[in-house]
């Protein structure tokens, strides 16, 4: 009989990166961890590259779902996807700090936040930041505890407080293609609530 290599679920691994934050940044979308190295295609936020995420952007802002990937080198482009968020304010972070992986993956089901972003500093140290965006349910869970708040219902938007410090809670759909929405309507949610917070004028950009 085939042994059955069991996971140590044991290990605290810490977040592999620091903030993404421009100088400008309006806008902090907040996932929940990134997947295990094996996974990335760089090393940058949202790396693996079946996460649509930069497959989203690049159909809001471009109408091109390839506008961030290089074919060829079967990756996404890391410097591309840090211009356009330094141009747009677009920050980026995860919820989790500091996680034990409860399998040999990254699904959020099985991930266990042993500490959490400190998100009352991150605010205080970026006052120009005036909207956090989760995407996924457990990313969600962690900004509506952290802010004694009600989490808001997919697509839609809610007022919380932290510290005194008022912000916009979006809640989007996650970009893993486990999250069973196709990809021309995840980018309808995220394209609405840049429209809203003012990133968006035009239907592309």
């Amino acid at each position: 009989m085939k042994q059955v290599k069991e996971y140590n679920t044991g290990v605290i691994e810490p977040h592999p990166w620091p903030p993404f934050i421009p100088a400008n940044a309006r806008l902090l979308m907040l996932g929940t961890f990134p997947p295990k190295p094996n996974r990335w295609s760089m090393a940058f936020y949202y790396p693996n590259k079946i996460n649509d995420m930069w497959r989203i952007m690049g159909l809001i802002f471009h109408d091109d779902r390839d506008y961030f990937w290089i074919k060829d080198e079967q990756r996404f482009d890391e410097d591309k996807i840090k211009q356009f968020l330094a141009e747009k304010g677009i920050a980026l972070w995860d919820t989790g700090m500091k996680v034990r992986r409860l399998k040999d993956n990254a699904s959020d089901k099985f991930l266990e936040i042993v500490e959490p972003i400190d998100l009352s500093k991150l605010l205080d140290e970026h006052p120009t930041i005036h909207a956090v965006v989760t995407a996924g349910e457990k990313a969600t869970g962690v900004v509506a505890d952290i802010a004694g708040c009600t989490a808001p219902v997919m697509g839609q938007c809610v007022q919380c407080k932290v510290n005194e410090r008022m912000f916009s809670f979006y809640r989007m759909p996650s970009s893993s293609r486990a999250y069973p929405m196709s990809i021309a309507d995840k980018a309808e949610f995220y394209r609405r609530m840049f429209h809203n917070e003012g990133l968006l004028v035009s239907s592309f950009q």
